[in-house]
């Protein structure tokens, strides 16, 4: 099975073997960890998405490793024979092209079969394109949702959009980032998100702003790259045939608030309404209504 690899004993005679997974940079090549290192140069064999990909890493820091291709087409068949290696004794690492394994990316048939079959298995922290875009993103982090891949067809990815309750992290084509950019400002143009692209690499590029103002701006300049996608969370579904203010919006009240105390300081009423739609996900167009509202009932 493959060509002969190392036992590893203990001092009983026992043979000792483990699975460690290792994220890798999503991009720039020095965001790799000192125990990851560690872990590669130790390891018998390497399971990797792409060996060309995973040798240019191993290469940059020095590293001559066994590797072992490891993809989405022969999973199920490479676990079975990397299990095998771990029972004789092998260490195993595990890594995907970019950030942490089984995220998007191939290795949970191997995590399942080695925890099945009682085996060790060490999951090192790393890179994640996905905590980044989060960060990055400046929208609340407390309370979040990753969902991976948004579905390809226009119904389903709405429906997932729309049910956030919470901050929502997806990935995305850059060839539908467009289209899914345009369903986002038609069903709520004022929805605070950020585009994040390339993130550690070169051409990196962070834009945030509204739903409506990111797909205008997608829509005449085509991404390239590793798409990273953050949404604030959705607001209530208005029914079919109200008005914009029909529906209750549960972050609105303290967000006219913050608005009225703004205004009251001073500032333009549309400006500074835009200014809280972005900080708390609310409508600006809605906030800036009510303050109207609000001041014609005061007789302002």
């Amino acid at each position: 099975m493959g060509a002969p690899y190392i036992c590893r004993m203990t001092s009983a005679g026992a043979s000792v073997g483990r699975l460690v997974v290792c994220p890798t940079p999503i991009g720039n090549l020095e965001d790799v960890t000192l125990r990851v290192l560690a872990r590669l140069r130790e390891a018998d064999v390497v399971a990797c998405e792409d060996t060309r990909h995973t040798r240019v890493l191993l290469e940059r820091h020095g590293i001559a490793a066994k590797l072992l291709s490891y993809h989405e087409h022969n999973e199920r068949a490479r676990a079975t024979e990397l299990v095998e290696r771990i029972r004789a004794g092998a260490v195993v690492a595990l890594v995907s092209d970019a950030g942490m394994p089984l995220v998007s990316d191939p290795g949970f048939a191997l995590v399942r079969a080695c925890i099945e079959a009682g085996f060790e298995v060490e999951v090192l922290p790393g890179p994640s394109s996905v905590s980044t875009a989060i960060v990055a993103s400046g929208l609340p982090a407390e309370r979040w949702r990753f969902v991976g891949f948004l579905p390809r067809k226009a119904a389903e990815r709405g429906r997932l959009l729309e049910r956030a309750e919470e901050t929502l992290v997806a990935f995305e084509s850059p060839r539908r980032l467009a289209a899914t950019l345009a369903q986002l400002a038609e069903r709520d143009p004022d929805r605070p998100l950020a585009v994040c692209r390339e993130l550690t690499k070169l051409h990196e590029e962070v834009r945030r702003g509204s739903a409506a103002e990111l797909a205008e701006h997608y829509a005449e300049s085509a991404p390239r790259g590793e798409v990273v996608l953050v949404l604030s969370p959705a607001r209530p579904a208005r029914p079919a045939g109200s008005a914009p203010g029909d529906v209750a919006d549960p972050r609105g009240d303290d967000a006219v608030d913050a608005l009225r105390e703004l205004v009251g300081a001073g500032a333009r009423a549309r400006p500074a309404a835009k200014v809280v739609a972005k900080l708390t996900g609310a409508s600006a167009n809605e906030l800036y209504r009510r303050l109207m509202d609000d001041s014609a009932a005061d007789g302002s």
